[in-house]
């Protein structure tokens, strides 16, 4: 049996001139070279067998970005991919000023594929700080939902 896979992500935000802005972040690697609209997404990372979801969720963010998160954290949910991954999700309040230039933890794949040759890509290739409703149409559908659920939380608080 196909063991379900379950990954954890943060959320950072900040509020410009009153609006919500959201961190989000691009996939490296040659599948997502180009894409753009849905092609985004929370930092995020695959748990571990024992794994503690928001601890994760941090060590991602932290692995994918160079940056390290600083909470308070508050829960967003979860929601299922299109894939079937879960994905749990938190939000912190956080700024940084040129998140293009983050540092991401790499990885190896065959490429060009069955070429024989492997080579190394950044795991996010790029990040940035974007309008809540750019936000909607940057980041992968499914986690949209994410970004609701954190305007409605600040909403009421």
């Amino acid at each position: 049996m196909a063991r379900k896979k379950v990954s954890a992500g943060l959320m950072m935000y900040r509020r410009r001139a009153g609006a919500l802005e959201v961190f989000l972040v691009h996939p490296g690697g040659p599948y997502h070279a180009g894409k753009d609209a849905g092609g985004w997404s929370v930092p995020k990372g695959e748990l571990e067998d024992g794994d503690d979801l928001l601890q994760t969720a941090i060590r991602e963010f932290s692995e994918e970005t160079g940056k390290d998160a600083e909470g308070p954290y508050t829960p967003l949910g979860s929601i299922k991919q299109r894939g079937g991954k879960t994905v749990h999700a938190w939000a912190f309040a956080g700024d940084w000023e040129d998140g293009r230039a983050l540092v991401s933890n790499t990885f190896e794949m065959e490429w060009p594929r069955n070429s024989g040759q492997m080579q190394t890509f950044p795991e996010v290739d790029q990040g940035a700080f974007f309008p809540a409703d750019t936000a909607r149409e940057k980041i992968n559908v499914r986690q949209v939902a994410l970004i609701d659920r954190l305007a409605e939380w600040l909403a009421s608080a």
